[in-house]
């Protein structure tokens, strides 16, 4: 089921908010058709998804399985005040946080990954966005599994915004309801994210003669 990650940007769903409203509503009547229609069009982007944040596909095929049961039971409860898709994708971010808090609480080695110095200063948080992020410097499949390498690396925290918006290509207001903080903290995140993951690729390649596609920080 592993995807590349210049596969996921094809992979987004082209419903409209009226096609998602009629299936919502099918879920809710109970539809066979309509679960299977759930599963066909979101089940590979959520399991997409997951195996970036966990980086384990036993563990992103748990996680698929515990969104679904739980978009099965609470459909009903589902007000349609964001998209499905966005909907979708905060269940799946909370199961893989759940799921690596179980990981960690088992080997009795906990990591506190929600309390990571989120209102910290860090030179990234003067960073200014630049148009282009790391992913758009993918030229090769070495280079592209370099940078996979180099996201399992980062603060899962900001690896979670950075993932939203360089490979699934969200809004910066899609994050903010999937991750449900505030505008400013989803840019803050995916900045640090980013400058995380500048400098996992430049420990990398520090050794290495060429290294003109690696992005560059605004002054």
């Amino acid at each position: 089921m592993a995807t590349s990650i210049l596969d996921l940007n094809a992979q987004k769903p082209a419903a409209t908010d009226s096609e998602d409203l009629a299936l919502v509503r099918s879920l809710r009547e109970g539809s066979e058709c309509a679960y299977e229609t759930l599963l066909l069009r979101f089940q590979q982007p959520v399991y997409n998804l997951a195996l970036r944040l966990l980086n384990d596909p036993s563990d992103a095929s748990d996680v698929v399985q515990e969104v679904f049961l739980k978009v099965f039971r609470n459909v009903g409860h589902f007000r349609c005040q964001s998209s499905l898709k966005t909907w979708l994708f905060r269940i799946a971010i909370n199961e893989a946080h759940n799921q690596r808090r179980w990981f960690f609480r088992h080997r009795n080695r906990e990591v506190g990954i929600e309390d990571e110095q989120e209102d910290s200063r860090s030179r990234a948080d003067t960073l200014a966005d630049a148009a282009r992020s790391p992913f758009d410097y993918v030229l090769d499949r070495e280079k592209e599994a370099m940078i996979e390498a180099a996201l399992t690396r980062i603060n899962p925290t900001f690896r979670a915004a950075v993932v939203l918006r360089d490979i699934t290509d969200m809004s910066y207001e899609e994050i903010a309801e999937v991750l449900q903080v505030s505008l400013g903290t989803v840019k803050s995140r995916i900045l640090r994210g980013r400058e995380a993951l500048r400098q996992e690729l430049e420990r990398k390649l520090q050794s290495q003669p060429a290294m003109q596609w690696l992005p560059k920080t605004a002054e």
